[in-house]
């Protein structure tokens, strides 16, 4: 099965992806798909976990290499890096960080976007200008290739307004497993979120969840979706 198809996720950190999306994106490479990533930051404000005390360019380096590795077992055709500052996201140019987002979407033509909810997954405010800035440029046409946009959901895996897209961990918890692990730097956020890492599917992370929050200029359409690609011209 081929799908032919681009779908994009757009994000602050490296691993944003890796927590969030993992089996949708091993789901898009097992099927023939394109899963393409746009990172804001290197990630070089972050902890280093039991790899001791780092300087900032030490830190961004190895979380290149992390993100590489990560990309690499998902299935991740592209990684693209913005390299602005860490944990002051706010403070960027915010017209430079939505032109960087289109030319990102409409270079690689994707049809499909994912990113952050409003408040970011966990209050993150570089989560939360990275939503802001997708936002503005799928609603205001900037990225006319995409077709649709879902933000992660965590929890009921329902909502109140609009239509829920569930994948499954099935086979794909290894991968997921292994891309977390890549992330080593990070591995205190990994197992606060995940528990150790083992070869079992962790309680509560059997699924990962898509908000359908606007498909080709209505907002919150209201469907039954089998796969991210439902509804695509």
């Amino acid at each position: 099965m081929s799908t032919g198809k681009t779908i994009a996720f757009v994000y602050a950190h490296p691993d944003d992806e890796t927590f969030g999306c993992s089996y949708l994106i091993r789901q898009i490479a097992d099927e023939g798909g394109r899963a393409v990533l746009l990172t804001a930051t290197r990630g070089d404000a972050g902890k280093t976990g039991h790899l001791g005390e780092m300087t900032r360019e030490q830190l961004a380096a190895r979380r290149d290499k992390e993100l590489d590795k990560a990309a690499e077992i998902l299935g991740i055709s592209v990684v693209e890096q913005l390299g602005l500052p860490d944990g002051k996201l706010k403070e960027a140019n915010p017209v430079l960080l939505r032109e960087k987002i289109a030319d990102f979407l409409q270079r690689h033509q994707a049809e499909v976007v994912v990113t952050f909810p409003e408040d970011g997954l966990s209050g993150h405010p570089d989560h939360i200008v990275i939503h802001h800035a997708v936002n503005e440029v799928v609603f205001g046409g900037q990225a006319p290739s995409v077709q649709k946009l879902y933000y992660n959901q965590f929890g009921s895996y329902a909502s109140d307004h609009s239509s829920v897209l569930r994948v499954a961990a099935g086979d794909r918890w290894e991968a997921k497993r292994q891309a977390l692990a890549a992330h080593e730097s990070q591995i205190w956020s990994v197992e606060r979120v995940f528990g150790v890492l083992g070869p079992k599917v962790p309680p509560g992370h059997q699924f990962e969840s898509f908000e359908l929050v606007w498909e080709r200029g209505e907002r919150y359409p209201r469907k039954n979706e089998q796969t991210i690609y439902d509804g695509l011209l």
